[in-house]
């Protein structure tokens, strides 16, 4: 019998191309497509052409310009909100919940170790929910003021999953090369019991 069925393999190498995905969208508003920055960018180069653009102007321009990478933010949030489903059902599998059977017996770092993941499975949980509200704010009765406090929050919490992610690779390979040989090579082909 395999260590981690292929239902979960698959889960856990789409959802972390999605977390990636995500990431990468934020990286891209915060740095080359920030609005600020284009805007300001705009504004000169227009200028150079004899093309008088106001501050407002530049910013729903540069605002446009990054509206394509931001769908893909979007899609990719309610991506991540379907693999937390699929997850808290996996959750219910052998294979899903094996890493929090026997808990009480684990060593404190792998008990800290399993409780960080269970933290972050609810981390990723609030941003796929706020996400979603966000998006629909509306729909839900909430004024734009609400949403804009409730990004606020988004976007601090995004700060967990930012340092998470480094921490994971990192400790993926600081096991593989000393206690848990194969840890990796056992999440592309399951492993063995």
């Amino acid at each position: 019998m395999k260590k981690w069925s292929l239902n979960f393999r698959i889960w856990h190498w789409v959802h972390a191309a999605v977390v990636l995905g995500l990431l990468g969208t934020v990286f891209l508003r915060k740095t080359f497509l920030s609005w600020r920055t284009n805007s300001e960018l705009l504004t000169q180069k227009l200028s150079e052409i004899n093309l008088e653009v106001t501050a407002e102007q530049a910013k729903v321009l540069a605002k446009a310009i990054r509206a394509p990478m931001w769908e893909w933010h979007i899609i990719l949030g309610y991506a991540l909100a379907v693999l937390l489903v699929w997850r808290i059902i996996l959750f219910f599998t052998q294979s899903g919940k094996q890493n929090y059977q026997n808990l009480k017996e684990e060593t404190f770092h792998k008990k800290m170790v399993k409780l960080g993941y269970i933290g972050i499975y609810g981390i990723l949980l609030f941003m796929a929910v706020s996400g979603l509200i966000i998006h629909f704010y509306e729909a839900l009765g909430l004024t734009k003021d609400g949403a804009h406090d409730i990004k606020e929050i988004h976007e601090l919490v995004f700060n967990a999953v930012l340092i998470f992610v480094p921490l994971h690779i990192i400790g993926v390979f600081v096991a593989e090369n000393q206690d848990e040989k194969g840890i990796l090579s056992d999440m592309v082909n399951g492993g063995k019991k």
